[in-house]
């Protein structure tokens, strides 16, 4: 994989992030268990253990079962920022790492920049899911469009991790 393209998709999984904080780290996790990713050599190779994979996609559940409760804060409040910037980051460093082909970058710097282009991705998605939401809100029930950022959150990241 190109560097270009493995940046990318660092990007787009801090994008997944943004929408659903946990869903992001999870599918990179399980994509890492079913061999989609090889994050063995990478310092992010804890993310492909078994227990890894189950624990955040037990995170990832219950994420998509808050988020629905009335008095769940809004995502752009800063407990629910901070973490779409880290666990985006976390997932698009994680990507790099799996890339490690790069020619251009070494394989440490690719992660960083993997990282930081997956934190810009968390908030890319937390604001643009935001948005989207609100404006979908008021033409859909809230509930469905709830649902449907899920379907998209989990969808898109079992396609970007697919790329692997």
């Amino acid at each position: 994989m190109d560097t270009t393209t493995a940046l990318a998709l660092a990007f787009a999984i801090g994008v997944i992030a943004g929408l659903r904080s946990m869903t992001a780290p999870a599918v990179v996790s399980w994509a890492a268990q079913w061999k989609w990713l090889d994050l063995n050599q990478s310092p992010l190779a804890f993310l492909g253990s078994t227990v890894a994979a189950y624990i955040l996609a037990a995170g990832a559940i219950i994420e998509l079962i808050v988020d629905k409760l009335p008095k769940t804060p809004p995502r752009t409040a800063p407990p629910g920022l901070i973490a779409r910037l880290v666990l985006g980051g976390l997932s698009g460093a994680a990507l790099c790492g799996a890339a490690h082909q790069s020619v251009v970058l070494g394989a440490h710097q690719s992660v960083v920049l993997g990282g930081v282009l997956g934190a810009v991705g968390g908030l890319a998605g937390c604001f643009g899911g935001y948005a989207l939401r609100t404006r979908l809100s008021k033409v859909l029930p809230g509930l469905v469009v709830a649902l449907l950022e899920d379907a998209v959150a989990i969808g898109g990241g079992l396609f970007i991790v697919s790329r692997f």
